[in-house]
């Protein structure tokens, strides 16, 4: 996928085997062919407001975007509150995924304005239909107005 591909799915996620995982979980339920894995917060960022590496890139907005929340430099909080926290990407659906079963990181994202938070499964097959689930709701069955 070259910079300048129309993104649909943004998935951010450090860890190469979740990321391989909910990729793989995608393209199962025919949904990762417009689908860019990005490995930490500030790379998100970038790509979202079209800094650094993805100064060049072309107008528009993902879809959707699949958080996880423990990650270096930025965590997905930080991510998530500056994507919540700008016009031009607030209407942008958010779905944390992470390990996380703590309330008060549950809390903290839907407060920031997360629109889900799904645990991510420890079973292989889990965590394949979590995914597929969550992708084939956000981006066949909700309804939403155009990003700005």
């Amino acid at each position: 996928m070259s910079l300048h591909d129309q993104v649909e799915i943004l998935l951010v996620e450090d860890n190469a085997n979740d990321a391989e995982l909910a990729m793989r979980s995608l393209q199962k339920g025919g949904m990762a062919n417009t689908l860019l894995w990005v490995k930490d917060g500030e790379e998100a960022l970038e790509y979202l407001f079209r800094t650094g590496a993805y100064a060049d890139r072309g107008e528009g907005s993902p879809r959707l975007v699949f958080l996880d929340l423990k990650m270096p430099r930025l965590d997905g909080a930080q991510v998530l509150a500056q994507i919540k926290g700008d016009a031009r990407t607030r209407r942008i659906p958010v779905v944390i995924m992470t390990s996380s079963q703590e309330e008060r990181d549950m809390a903290r994202t839907y407060d920031l304005g997360a629109n889900s938070y799904i645990v991510k499964p420890l079973d292989f097959g889990a965590m394949v239909d979590v995914v597929r689930q969550a992708g084939f709701y956000w981006l066949a069955i909700n309804q939403q107005p155009q990003v700005l």
